[in-house]
């Protein structure tokens, strides 16, 4: 975990800190809790973890047992970003693979994304799922990808929901180049769900029972 300011380029609201108040390990699930606080000039404190120098891997089979928050403005999300820890490139040139990211005003759908040179932001290649008559903050779902050289295959419990090869994006696949590390955060705000409302309860809570990376057999 880590304690950053609030923004990322996308005016979220929330401040990431390593509290145990944001975030912890209870009866072995990891639980990662957004308050609304005042908080070094933040209106709400969240949390952001990730593997970067830990664990980083090419290919293979990344997945999360997870229970998502609910609310107006709850932006919580499980990803991948490409190593950047040369400091000679920089997003999206690095690359992004968005597993799991989902609107807490729309409980009953996520998305997966991909983010590279010429298909960032608001061009980023994306498709979502959409869960029958259930809704993502009532129970553990299980999301996921399989990626390889020339794929990235996109899971909600096991369900294929999306297949992106290179032939899909606008500019260079960026995705066969070299290690990527996991994130898993939980944002508040932003330009994608907008801010909270009135209708918005604190705190809210993001529910992981595991996270699971499998390499990939050649």
């Amino acid at each position: 975990a880590d304690g950053l300011p609030a923004g990322w380029g996308n005016n979220e609201l929330q401040y990431y800190t390593d509290r145990n108040e944001n975030v912890t390990v209870q009866n072995g699930v990891l639980i990662l809790t957004a308050k609304k606080e005042d908080f070094n000039g933040s209106s709400y404190t969240s949390a952001r973890l990730l593997t970067k120098g830990k664990l980083e891997q090419t290919y293979g089979r990344f997945e999360a047992r997870i229970r998502l928050p609910y609310g107006k403005g709850i932006w919580p999300a499980f990803w991948l970003l490409g190593d950047d820890s040369k400091g000679t490139e920089v997003w999206p040139q690095i690359g992004e693979i968005d597993i799991m990211e989902y609107l807490g005003d729309e409980p009953s759908k996520v998305f997966g994304t991909l983010h590279g040179p010429g298909y960032s932001g608001g061009e980023s290649i994306s498709k979502s799922y959409i869960l029958d008559n259930d809704r993502f903050d009532t129970g553990f779902h299980i999301f996921g990808i399989e990626w390889g050289p020339d794929y990235i295959n996109h899971y909600v419990d096991g369900v294929l929901y999306s297949q992106l090869t290179p032939e899909d994006v606008t500019g260079e696949w960026v995705f066969n180049r070299g290690p990527f590390y996991i994130i898993l955060n939980m944002a508040i705000g932003g330009q994608l769900p907008g801010a909270p409302n009135a209708e918005t309860i604190f705190p809210q809570t993001m529910l992981v029972d595991y996270v699971r990376v499998y390499s990939r057999n050649n």
